[in-house]
């Protein structure tokens, strides 16, 4: 069998280490490209050695000279900076894992779409950033994006080769993080050392605290209406604690199709890397029987109100889902160095939308650097704005 060619964009972070997992885990299926990180030169080193790359990227120059230094007895090419990082996501190859985390992914993403490659995808500010734009150039290329994230990868799997006009409803999981229980007045004094113990999942800083607001699940509503073309009023979250049933979807006659799978991010990350063939990974199937029962539940939306933040700038469109969208990642941040309250995360996305809207910032994005430029731009009101905002009463 020839191998597939793969480059793995953001190869240090929790998707990159998983998929150098699979990778690795299926010898001789797979020929990897190109692996980059952003400044983490060990991580890089050593994954760049254990899949045998052709070269490694560092998206920040100032650690090239010591990657060259740590692959000195290897003929990996070494290579920095932005430029260096979208060619390496321009050269041909089967496909590539785009899982840089945040806005600094969605030019290298870009730059694997213009060049013809097939795009695994786990960055979502590609579509909570710049989604129509991203999903036109996508078209234009005649590209395809398989889903990485859980929920999304399931709705792939149940959508495909299905007549969309036969379903009603499209719903994603959540688990509902790692406060789900906790009343409202305990959630303005938790710490983020609490929210990024996530009870399920193993996934980064970002999106641990992400989950844990459920802002996770409305960006991936936001996600999902790009990825299937689906309408906002046929979207919706159901709360299902263990993360075993990933997306359903409802059929005009009533009927339920789920998707189930144990919480590992792997068994997506395989599904979509073998793409259009079945993944010869083995993974460990759920026993039902010992499963026993499945809970599902309402979000609430008092409690977790950056879940309706997120829906509400779906619905508004234009540039809401950007803006909101950046507004959380600098509130996140802020929320992670003790600069805010947990609670004032949701706070801080919605003063900014409002304070956009002010400045007459909300047109709807016409291209990716568009795009790109709201996000800077609602990142600085954001920014301006945390001192004043994120204890007011929205």
């Amino acid at each position: 069998m020839t191998p597939r060619t793969v480059t793995i964009l953001g190869a240090t972070g929790s998707i990159g280490i998983s998929t150098a997992d699979v990778i690795a885990a299926q010898d001789g299926h797979y020929q990897v490209e190109a692996v980059t990180a952003r400044r983490d030169v060990a991580g890089l080193a050593a994954t760049a050695r254990r899949l045998g790359a052709k070269q490694a990227v560092l998206a920040d120059e100032a650690g090239l000279a010591d990657l060259r230094a740590a692959l000195a007895d290897t003929d990996i090419a070494c290579h920095g900076g932005t430029n260096a990082l979208c060619e390496a996501a321009s050269v041909p190859v089967d496909i590539v894992m785009a899982a840089i985390v945040g806005a600094a992914g969605v030019l290298p993403t870009a730059a694997a779409i213009a060049a013809g490659n097939d795009v695994a995808l786990a960055n979502k500010e590609c579509l909570t950033c710049a989604g129509a734009p991203f999903m036109a150039q996508v078209k234009q290329k005649n590209v395809r994006i398989l889903p990485v994230d859980s929920e999304h990868n399931a709705l792939f799997r149940l959508l495909e080769n299905k007549m969309s006009q036969d379903i009603e409803k499209y719903t994603i999981t959540a688990s509902g993080g790692p406060f789900l229980s906790f009343e409202a007045a305990r959630l303005d004094s938790v710490t983020p050392s609490q929210a990024l113990a996530h009870p399920v999942w193993s996934m980064g800083r970002k999106i641990s605290v992400d989950s844990a607001t459920l802002m996770n699940k409305g960006l991936e509503l936001i996600e999902a209406h790009h990825l299937f073309d689906i309408a906002p009023d046929r979207l919706e979250v159901l709360i299902h604690p263990t993360s075993l049933v990933h997306a359903m979807v409802t059929y005009t006659d009533g009927s339920i199709h789920a998707e189930m799978g144990a919480p590992d991010m792997r068994r997506p990350i395989a599904h979509c890397l073998a793409w259009p063939n079945g993944s010869t990974m083995a993974h460990p199937a759920l026993d039902l029987a010992a499963v026993g029962a499945l809970e599902f539940f309402a979000p609430d939306h008092d409690r977790f109100p950056a879940l309706g933040v997120a829906q509400s700038a779906l619905a508004s469109a234009k540039g809401a889902p950007t803006v909101v969208n950046a507004a959380n990642e600098i509130a996140v941040e802020a929320f992670l160095t003790g600069k805010i309250a947990f609670t004032g995360i949701a706070t801080v996305a919605t003063r900014t939308w409002r304070e956009a809207e002010q400045c007459g910032l909300m047109g709807n994005p016409g291209t990716i650097d568009d795009a790109l430029l709201l996000d800077q731009a609602a990142r600085q009101i954001a920014k301006n704005g945390l001192k004043l905002w994120h204890n007011a009463p929205m």
